[in-house]
């Protein structure tokens, strides 16, 4: 395979096409948006092309990237011997769509950003992410170039049916995010709260700054898996409820606990370094500097600004045998390193 038509050319979709441009493939690209299509093509994620038709012809993979509802149009009337997959965050109410003999392979990349568009593309935006690959009726050598495919983008694909994904992703993306909604809508009652928002709050509520503008289609059409992970979440605050409301001391402290051996079981281990930033220019550089010459993996970064602007904390997550090598090429750059408590 060396051709991909990308029928909608947002975040997803030109980063698809970036991540398999540096695989040497070309990339072709189709957006309802002439501007969509015009960055996209700016920042070389996909070559414009004049209908969905001209985007398909003589391409080896399509992948469909726009919401649910038109992708669900497009596969209905797509005709192509091209092996055709999707991004959309909901599998079920694609399947049965497509066209006899069109080779569908539902997909998922579990990766995004704040920021929507071509503009906030990169072909790093997958390296390290589960990549969902639905296998309900496809052949044996589909899903294995499919997943092929995934795992050149730097993407970890994990094969299951539609119907489970729905399940999990129900649980593990479609609840935080309306977890996060509802946590942002505290805000508006209680006024002083704004004031005192820090790190765990904002690291909570990320992905409420999120695009809002495809959640209601796919929250509705995961209806009735969204409900039962909302009413699982309501069952546990309500445990959590009464523990505190009785005092139990001893039953909050098993439950944190879980919870935190829990957590601390689902993301590898990591080592983190903080560095203060003065309000002066060039610090940042001098930060990717450091950076640079200590060699070291980042896992994470998250800043804290100072109350008013200006300056902060730099919080680096890094393999725990790199901390030290990190902090000796900030020192060197003439850092302080905040001391942990």
């Amino acid at each position: 395979m060396s051709s991909v038509a990308i029928l909608g050319t947002g975040l997803i979709g030109a980063s698809v096409g970036l991540a398999l441009r540096e695989q040497g493939w070309s990339s072709v690209g189709w957006d309802p948006s002439p501007l969509a299509l015009e960055r996209s093509s700016e920042r070389h994620a996909t070559d414009s092309a004049g209908s969905v038709a001209d985007a398909v012809d003589r391409a080896d993979l399509v992948v469909l990237a726009g919401p649910l509802h038109a992708n669900l149009e497009t596969l209905s009337r797509l005709e192509t011997d091209a092996l055709v997959t999707d991004v959309t965050s909901v599998k079920m109410p694609l399947l049965g769509a497509a066209r006899n003999g069109v080779r569908f392979i539902g997909g998922h990349p579990m990766a995004g950003r704040e920021h929507a568009g071509p503009e906030a593309a990169s072909a790093a935006l997958f390296r390290g992410a589960p990549w969902v690959i639905c296998d309900d009726g496809a052949s044996v050598e589909d899903v294995e170039r499919m997943t092929t495919i995934v795992r050149s983008t730097g993407a970890n694909p994990i094969v299951m049916s539609a119907r489970r994904h729905d399940e999990v992703v129900a649980s593990v993306s479609h609840l935080p995010y309306l977890l996060a909604v509802a946590l942002v809508g505290t805000i508006s009652r209680n006024p002083d709260a704004a004031d005192l928002v820090s790190g765990s709050f904002r690291d909570l509520t990320r992905v409420a700054s999120a695009e809002s503008s495809w959640w209601p289609e796919v929250l509705t059409s995961n209806s009735e898996s969204v409900t039962s992970a909302i009413d699982g979440l309501v069952t546990s605050l309500e445990d959590l409820r009464s523990r505190v409301l009785s005092g139990d001391m001893d039953g909050l402290t098993e439950q944190l606990e879980d919870a935190r051996m829990r957590r601390g079981a689902m993301a590898p281990p990591v080592a983190m370094v903080q560095v203060i930033l003065q309000d002066r220019p060039g610090e940042i550089a001098a930060v990717g500097h450091a950076l640079q010459t200590s060699k070291v993996d980042v896992r994470d970064l998250q800043l804290r600004h100072a109350v008013h602007g200006g300056g902060g904390i730099l919080s680096l997550s890094v393999r725990p045998g790199e901390a030290e090598t990190l902090k000796a090429a900030l020192v060197k750059e003439g850092f302080t390193i905040e001391v942990e408590d």
